[in-house]
């Protein structure tokens, strides 16, 4: 199965540690000091649309896009109580079209290590250049290469009271890409349970490489802080926030 399908129904419940609100303020400290005022967000690879929700509920028009239809179900539910709910969009990161740029992007939770092939990471920075508008931010994060590296050969578990996920990683020194092996049990109302598998793979992009892509794309004003705060990450930073103008 393609990642999230099977995933996307259980995928809060197991994903509580997100620190979703705190994500949120994080990004909202940001926009708040953006050269030009943010009314328009897009949120690129919105998941289950939490970010996509806390930031409407701030006040921002929140545009939301994600290649899971599986995933923008659970959003659109998700974002059904809202009296502005983002506007959520079926896309890939590297297929990106807007009906017009918005005044800020943002992407979270290392959805970016999730384009694998430089091509699609160099088209996608192409197309948020193209949809943002002059002076708007890009704001994202990525797992470092330190914290994939580091998850070679480990074995993870999450549950809830009616699903059991377990995760499997691997990483290729050859490849640069960590592979998430995930077995996902959920429990059924006459007391089975079903068992659904996924992969899913994140590539470890170095620092080098994002700054240069998003230079060449015609960013800049380049930023780079450890995971939510303005701090310079160290070296053993699990998650890097990447700030472009």
């Amino acid at each position: 199965m393609s990642a999230y399908d099977a995933l996307a129904a259980s995928y809060d419940g197991l994903m509580a540690d997100g620190a979703y609100r705190r994500r949120a303020a994080f990004l909202e400290r940001r926009l708040r000091k953006s050269p030009i005022p943010v009314e328009t967000v897009l949120d690129l690879a919105c998941g289950t649309g939490t970010i996509a929700c806390l930031l409407a509920e701030k006040g921002y028009a929140v545009i939301a896009t994600d290649s899971s239809g599986e995933m923008l179900t659970q959003a659109a539910a998700k974002a059904a109580v809202l009296d502005r709910p983002p506007l959520f969009l079926h896309q890939a990161m590297p297929r990106l079209r807007l009906a017009r740029p918005a005044d800020a992007v943002v992407s979270t939770l290392d959805s970016l290590n999730y384009l694998t092939a430089e091509r699609d990471l160099k088209e996608t920075f192409r197309r948020v250049r193209r949809w943002l508008k002059p002076g708007g931010l890009f704001l994202f994060d990525v797992n470092t290469p330190y914290k994939l590296r580091r998850m070679d050969g480990q074995l993870y578990m999450d549950e809830t009271e009616d699903s059991v996920c377990v995760w499997r990683t691997f990483f290729s020194e050859k490849k640069q890409i960590c592979t998430y092996q995930v077995d996902l049990f959920h429990l059924r109302p006459d007391g089975a349970w079903d068992r659904s598998f996924e992969e899913h793979r994140e590539r470890a992009w170095s620092e080098e490489f994002l700054r240069k892509e998003l230079l060449a794309a015609g960013f800049s004003g380049l930023r780079l802080t450890g995971d939510l705060t303005d701090k310079p990450p160290g070296p053993s930073e699990d998650r890097w926030q990447f700030e472009a103008r």
